[in-house]
């Protein structure tokens, strides 16, 4: 299906005028096909009033008005005749029917779902609204925020995972004619992707994985890769809403966590890593400082070690600097030996 553009058709304020022209003189018409008709004359100037009269409302039917970034799909019996883009005051046959296969669809989105209310009553007298769907299409950039989804990382850990995706409609026939339902479509192929995208990195920093399908493993991750894993996933929703005119602008993580029956042993791998990562550290500089500091004792004469004292001195140093706690001094008043 090809997208078709009416844009010769800015021609309803001259139609409306000729409009009310055409019913201000069927009125005429009847006034004076009636006085006539009183006096004998020819009867066909009141009929032909009247007819225009009971059918002259018809090409009001045709006006449509539209704003900025909205579009209007037309069908005739059932055959597409073309689509109106852009801001103005159109006339268009009156039997003419827009189409929007998703005007009653609500998702989690921003400018969903537009609808005119009407207050009326009812066959019992009880007061009701009655709900006409917004027919137009909205050619805005809008934004999807899909439920957040459990899905399993490449190491088998399940994760939660959220995302937003802001896109617009670009061809207009696709979209209500290539898909039955382009909101729904949209939604159902963001969780697919994401689901696919997902698989292939683990939630942290894993060794002997490859995330990019080379053969050699990468530091790639959901946590730290989020901008790669982003654009993946925009690129994947691409692939598969091309065919209903669609274009993703961007796709975001909003939500990254694990799942709620591993996150606490998650967390106390976390911490048992940061701890280890600290220890290390600290035994390093602590062992640094050791050697500076026989270094410093050697090069200035300060005194004489030999391998034992080395040894005893070497371990205090150590516990000093790597211990939890302040050291307690104790001082040796007598020899070594």
């Amino acid at each position: 299906m090809t997208e078709k553009i009416l844009s010769n058709r800015k021609n309803g304020m001259l139609a409306l005028f000729l409009t009310i022209i055409g019913l201000v003189g069927s009125i005429v018409a009847i006034v004076f096909g009636g006085i006539i008709l009183d006096g004998g004359g020819l009867p066909i100037l009141f009929i032909a009033g009247l007819i225009v009269l009971f059918i002259g409302w018809i090409p009001l039917l045709g006006l449509k008005v539209l704003k900025p970034q909205e579009a209007l799909v037309l069908t005739l019996f059932g055959k597409y005749v073309g689509t109106l883009k852009g801001d103005g005051f159109y006339y268009v046959n009156p039997f003419c029917v827009a189409v929007n296969p998703a005007s009653r669809t609500k998702l989690s989105q921003s400018g969903d779902v537009k609808s005119v209310s009407i207050a009326g009553v009812s066959a019992n007298g009880t007061a009701m609204n009655v709900e006409i769907p917004e027919k137009k299409l909205s050619l805005k950039i809008m934004t999807l925020n899909n439920s957040r989804q459990k899905i399993n990382d490449c190491l088998g850990n399940p994760i939660e995972i959220g995302i937003a995706v802001t896109w617009r409609i670009v061809d207009t026939a696709k979209a209500v004619f290539n898909v039955d339902n382009y909101k729904e479509f949209l939604s159902l192929q963001c969780d697919s992707a994401l689901r696919n995208i997902v698989r292939i990195y683990p939630y942290d920093v894993a060794p002997n994985v490859d995330t990019t399908g080379d053969g050699v493993a990468d530091e790639g991750s959901l946590r730290g890769s989020s901008e790669i894993v982003a654009a993946r996933i925009r690129d994947e929703i691409q692939l598969r809403v091309d065919e209903a005119g669609i274009e993703i602008v961007e796709a975001r993580i909003t939500y990254l966590a694990y799942a709620t029956e591993i996150a606490a042993v998650m967390l106390q791998r976390q911490q048992a890593s940061a701890i280890i990562d600290a220890r290390k550290m600290i035994v390093d500089g602590a062992v640094s400082m050791v050697e500076m500091a026989l270094d410093r004792l050697k090069e200035n004469n300060v005194v004489e070690l030999d391998d034992e004292r080395k040894a005893a001195m070497v371990s205090n140093l150590l516990v000093v600097l790597c211990g939890n706690r302040d050291a307690q001094p104790i001082v040796n008043s007598g020899s070594l030996y």
